[in-house]
């Protein structure tokens, strides 16, 4: 049952933090959002649900993100789904449940995709597909846009840190090679999201139009009318214990 800190090395050297507990599958992997650690509420939250449950889990931090090596800004939507086939394919197996918030969503998605063999379900929180360019890049104005081309960087106001978000004209441009919400996404595995009606960062309507993008027949997607994009109070918690419980049985 332990939960200790290792590193994988990855292919340009650089040194990804990950803990990963021991226990009956399916393997539960956390993948965490736009600039956030591995040891945010909803993840030490599941931790302690797994551990309780006796079962395997697995949390990272992106390259550039938490305790990995590298700077945020030279990192990309590539780079961060590499990250996450490296812990995969070190500590997962053939039943996993992807639990991605927010950006994790997406990586969690393009994962999925990627690894057709696995035997996999998503629980989604906040999902946030494709979000380089039809939430950031269509927000910004002409002006925002002109300097992330001319420059190359942005450095954007954050509602999460005192620290602005650099946005790279190089996160842009790998974004475009990703999206996934112009077709049918084609996934058939067990789908559950979690919505906060509040957020602000990724609007519910904009989550539920991923429902209809994807093939699979099993999807159920929940609503909360007081969830902001964190989802991280008691009753969201509750909800994503929930959400965890169900999928888990479906490997039973």
């Amino acid at each position: 049952m332990a939960n200790d800190l290792s590193f994988i090395t990855g292919e340009a050297g650089e040194k990804i933090a990950c803990r990963a507990r021991k226990g009956k599958g399916p393997t539960l992997l956390w993948l965490g959002g736009f600039r956030s650690d591995m040891d945010g509420t909803k993840a030490d939250f599941i931790d302690q649900w797994a551990r309780d449950n006796g079962r395997a889990f697995v949390r990272f931090d992106y390259f550039g993100h938490g305790l990995s090596s590298g700077r945020f800004e030279d990192g990309n939507i590539s780079r961060w789904l590499a990250n996450a086939q490296q812990v995969l394919d070190a500590h997962g197996s053939d039943e996993v449940i992807l639990i991605g918030s927010s950006m994790g969503a997406w990586i969690a998605l393009l994962l999925a995709l990627a690894n057709p063999q696995k035997n996999m379900a998503l629980a989604l929180i906040a999902p946030a597909p494709d979000f380089t360019e039809k939430l950031m890049w269509k927000g910004f104005d002409q002006d925002t846009r002109r300097l992330i081309v001319e420059r190359g960087v942005y450095y954007e106001p954050s509602d999460y840190s005192d620290e602005p978000t650099p946005i790279t004209r190089a996160l842009i441009e790998d974004g475009r090679q990703h999206q996934l919400m112009d077709e049918p996404i084609a996934f058939a595995g067990p789908v559950r999201i979690l919505q906060g009606l509040q957020d602000e960062s990724v609007p519910w309507a904009y989550a539920l139009e991923l429902v209809a993008h994807l093939q699979s027949q099993d999807v159920v997607f929940s609503l909360s009318k007081s969830g902001d994009h964190r989802l991280s109070t008691p009753e969201d918690l509750s909800r994503l214990a929930t959400v965890l419980d169900e999928l888990c049985t479906k490997y039973t």
